[in-house]
């Protein structure tokens, strides 16, 4: 048989290399792992079973020699049995029988019992389930299913209460909470629950194997891979963990390439090496090419798994949540006096000098979105009060305590409390304590502070934003607060903006970042419309030169 070059796997590095090929053919395979240099002579890629099955799918038409045919076909019927086994589990008519360890009355939704099963036959997978499904029940059911026991829980630092109440709550396993980031003599448990904040204290025990399984919430805060200690530690539970599980329904926050980090604590190398990997799929830079492709590719590997409020499978009772859209009055008389700095810092940001442009940028910014958030802070208050009117409690979210203290005086009757990055987790679970007691109805809440909070479902039903971010997926989870199971009415989510300030530029940056993130997460679906990002602060600059002019 004609061959047209040669195929060899390295033992102990796990690559292929392909050398000694036509140039055609070289051409061809280029084509085909767009992750392979342009320029490459000697052609090298990453082992995985996906890789196998190319190869093998190309050797086809270009004969390779090699002495690898039963490694290639190996995982080629690897690759082709777990997606036959995924299609079954996912099918409507699929059951999990009884599912053993939840406490009596209680059993996950199928769609929860679905991923479970995956996690469990598929080891290493990234949870992306829509905001409100029940990601926390889906890791209980994976630990009750299969997944091996002990298992380490890696949250951010005000939830480990909450996750080892849900899981006395919901299952018979025995939690601990890591209490510091010194080591010392673990108690017996099945879940030990570890906080992203001291996880990287436990390196000389996690190295020792001792956990089995891992599961990260709100896995984001690992988007910056290994630069972090913190993740410098979970890349280390990963590599020892026979299972490894990602939560979060945004696993973007801003640009497409920090799904390569995320994955690399699911499954290593799943992506190929980050040069790979932003050769196949950015081409340059951080932004993903084609993000609906990106997303598709990973639900192929069996790697990721995402389901809405629309999917047929999602036995929920909550009806969609209804979105208000309310301009409120722009105090200008807040405001008045800082025309001056606002224009220097917007000329500043147009100018040509790099590093003076983008100081000034993160003052305009950070001083623009301050002001505007006390411009319309009273009128907020009021829309808040006359909402109290009309139902028990209002989650209000914000960023700024100049603002805070602005609602705090004007909803004092309502007896408001704090969620914010200032308070402590003691601090948080008392103001939780006490809204959800109705000591408080107003709980000002820090739009970016309240990631995989739980609770607060089954006591208010209306979130009000009242100051805005620049990304979408940050007002999507802080909606998604209420919007989760247990949650008995429809939820309302209260848009509040001002058409002065910082406000109409917000308004329109809002939908540009959220198609990287709905491309990997929903491919297919029409994305919202698009515009550039480049040029926000500049944008911003030239918005408060035209109303200063």
């Amino acid at each position: 048989m004609k061959t047209y070059g040669k195929l060899s796997l390295h033992p102990r590095t796990n690559i292929w290399t392909i050398e000694d090929l036509a140039p055609h053919v070289a051409m061809a395979i280029k084509r085909l792992f767009t992750r392979i240099p342009q320029t490459a002579t000697k052609i090298e890629l990453s082992d995985s079973d996906e890789t196998r099955a190319d190869l093998g799918w190309f050797m086809l038409r270009y004969p390779l020699e090699h002495f690898e045919e039963k490694a290639i076909a190996a995982g080629a019927a690897r690759m082709a049995a777990k997606v036959a086994d995924r299609e079954k589990i996912l099918l409507p008519t699929w059951k999990p029988g009884h599912v053993p360890g939840f406490t009596s009355g209680r059993q996950p939704y199928l769609y929860q019992s679905q991923a479970a099963e995956i996690a469990v036959r598929n080891p290493g997978l990234l949870i992306g389930d829509d905001v409100g499904l029940g990601k926390t029940i889906t890791t209980f059911a994976a630990l009750t299913m299969g997944a091996p026991l002990p298992a380490a829980i890696v949250v951010q630092p005000h939830l480990a209460i909450q996750w080892k109440a849900q899981i006395e709550k919901f299952t018979t396993l025995k939690a601990h909470i890591i209490t510091s980031r010194t080591p010392y003599r673990l108690p017996p448990a099945d879940i030990y629950i570890f906080r992203y904040s001291n996880v990287a204290g436990w390196v000389d025990v996690i190295v020792k194997g001792l956990f089995k399984t891992v599961a990260y919430d709100e896995i984001q805060e690992l988007r910056r891979g290994t630069e972090t200690e913190k993740g410098k530690a979970c890349a280390l539970l990963s590599g020892r963990a026979e299972c490894n599980i990602g939560l979060t329904a945004t696993p973007i926050y801003n640009y497409g390439d920090e799904i390569y980090e995320v994955m690399q604590f699911i499954r290593p190398d799943l992506l190929g090496t980050r040069s790979e990997f932003i050769r196949e799929w950015c081409g340059m830079g951080r932004i993903v090419k084609n993000p609906d492709a990106l997303g598709s590719y990973l639900r192929d590997t069996g790697h990721f798994i995402r389901r809405t409020e629309h999917d047929e499978i999602v036995d929920v009772s909550m009806p969609p949540i209804n979105i208000v859209d309310w301009e409120v009055d722009y105090d200008q008389a807040e405001v008045d006096g800082e025309e001056a700095l606002m224009k220097a810092l917007a000329i500043k940001v147009i100018g040509n000098d790099f590093v003076e442009a983008g100081k000034a940028a993160r003052e305009l910014d950070l001083k623009m979105r301050m002001l505007t958030g006390i411009a319309k802070a009273r009128s907020v208050a009021a829309y808040v009060r006359l909402l109290l009117n009309d139902c028990e409690r209002v989650l209000l979210a914000g960023w700024h305590r100049e603002v805070y203290s602005i609602w705090r005086e004007e909803l004092e009757a309502f007896n408001p409390v704090l969620y914010t990055g200032t308070e402590s987790a003691a601090g948080k679970n008392r103001s939780v304590d006490q809204f959800c007691r109705g000591d408080s109805r107003v709980m000002m809440m820090s739009v970016r502070s309240g990631s995989g909070l739980d609770g607060l479902q089954e006591y208010c039903r209306d979130a009000v934003v009242g100051e805005l971010d620049w990304s979408p997926q940050v007002h999507y989870q802080f909606f998604g607060r209420l919007r989760r199971p247990g949650q008995m009415h429809q939820v309302t989510g209260h848009y509040l903006h001002t058409n002065g300030g910082s406000d109409p530029v917000l308004l329109e940056t809002l939908g540009i970042k959220s198609d990287q993130s709905r491309g990997i997460n929903d491919p297919g679906i029409a994305p919202r419309a698009k515009f550039s990002d480049d040029s926000r602060i500049k944008r911003l600059a030239m918005h408060v030169l035209g109303e200063r002019a």
